[in-house]
């Protein structure tokens, strides 16, 4: 089916698909929805950091200010030869949108603006402003997009009461699954060090990687936090070893130790910190250790716009939603310094980042209507 003849949410994210927005490009993705938001009354800025494309528009000057954020670049396609149809030629087939983005998160972007079209039209007097947050820097680096843009808007004191992250949380059902948090991630890299020597002669020597071990076992089976209600337990995983010089009779001086936690609003960073300080102290390690911080957590409790949300869900589909802050991290992270209540929203997951990645037609209708029911419910009353 040609771009030209698909309908309403459809159509505009063939459009999307078509333009090849591979992290970070943006590909003209802004400059195509900006036109659909000009017209309605929005505010366009343009916010380039770099090589990075962002945008942040408004329509209105008071308050609560509802925010939909996305990201209009995607991941490379892999093999071209294992897609039933060019990733970048939108193609509709057996009632699924083919293309590179369909599900993250193009599909989403353009349920925002048609759902925002519908809206003003329906509500052209709305309470409060409807804003837009995009980027073309989310499936890359993330150091020049949607964080520049919200210190930018934290520096001049603007600042959304809501926000909806287009990100495909869906499972089953477009609509079953809300993401109302992250957990957030936190690295190390641990050096311990020893005494390099010959193997056959280890009274000369000390082996780091001897000597860590059981910090190692303290730190695995340590139970650094129970949870809570909307996130599972702290968790901390080695990713990566590396000791030795290559050669089978040398004892090595250091060995090095990658970790990460994966940690809830349960605990602090400082508070992991140094409880892992603590247990390497405690097995008299000599060590260095580098940490870097590359998430904070962060959780929308039930409350106005979980309520909304999920009200707009029922009503548009029938399906009761669940909560979760389950998945990696998201460019929630970074709105979450300036904004309140923060929930992620979009179509199923399945197929984000595959081959042949795909989204239901009938989904993108459902995705506009719920966004459309969203709005009503926070601006209309």
């Amino acid at each position: 089916m040609p771009v030209d003849d698909m309908p309403g949410t459809l159509q505009l994210a063939g459009e999307l698909i078509s333009r090849r927005s591979l992290t970070p490009l943006d590909a003209g993705c802004l400059a195509l929805i900006g036109a659909r938001l000009k017209p309605l009354g929005f505010k366009l800025e343009m916010m380039r950091c770099g090589n990075v494309d962002n945008l942040w528009a408004r329509r209105g000057n008071s308050s609560p200010v509802v925010c939909f954020a996305g990201h209009t670049d995607v991941v490379p396609t892999g093999p071209l030869d294992q897609w039933l149809s060019d990733p970048f030629i939108p193609t509709v087939r057996d009632g699924m949108l083919y293309g590179r983005g369909a599900s993250d998160m193009k599909g989403s972007l353009a349920a925002f603006v048609t759902s925002i079209e519908k809206f003003v039209a329906a509500h052209p007097g709305h309470a409060g402003s409807i804003a837009l947050l995009l980027t073309s820097d989310e499936e890359g680096a993330a150091v020049d997009g949607t964080v520049r843009v919200v210190e930018a808007l934290q520096a001049r004191g603007e600042k959304p009461d809501y926000c909806i992250v287009g990100e495909p949380t869906s499972v089953a059902k477009t609509g079953d699954t809300i993401k109302n948090g992250r957990r957030g991630s936190l690295s190390g890299t641990l050096t311990v060090k020893g005494v390099q020597g010959h193997i056959a002669y280890p009274h000369l020597t000390k082996n780091p990687i001897h000597l860590a071990a059981p910090a190692i076992a303290e730190l695995a089976a340590t139970v650094w936090d129970q949870g809570n209600e909307y996130f599972p337990p702290t968790t901390w995983q080695i990713s990566n070893i590396h000791g030795g010089t290559g050669a089978a009779n040398v004892v090595p001086g250091t060995v090095e130790i990658g970790f990460n936690f994966r940690f809830s609003t349960a605990s602090t960073v400082d508070g992991l910190k140094a409880k892992v300080h603590a247990i390497l102290d405690k097995h008299g390690l000599s060590y260095d250790l580098v940490w870097l911080l590359a998430a904070k957590p962060y959780l929308t409790p039930r409350g106005d716009l979980v309520n909304a949300v999920s009200a707009a869900i029922k009503q548009a589909t029938g399906i009761e939603t669940e909560l979760s802050t389950s998945g990696g991290t998201s460019d929630g992270r970074f709105i979450a310094d300036i904004c309140p209540q923060v929930i992620e929203l979009g179509p199923l997951n399945a197929t984000i980042h595959k081959l042949n990645e795909c989204v239901a037609v009938a989904d993108l209708g459902a995705l506009s209507d719920i966004y459309f029911l969203t709005l009503k419910k926070l601006l209309a009353g």
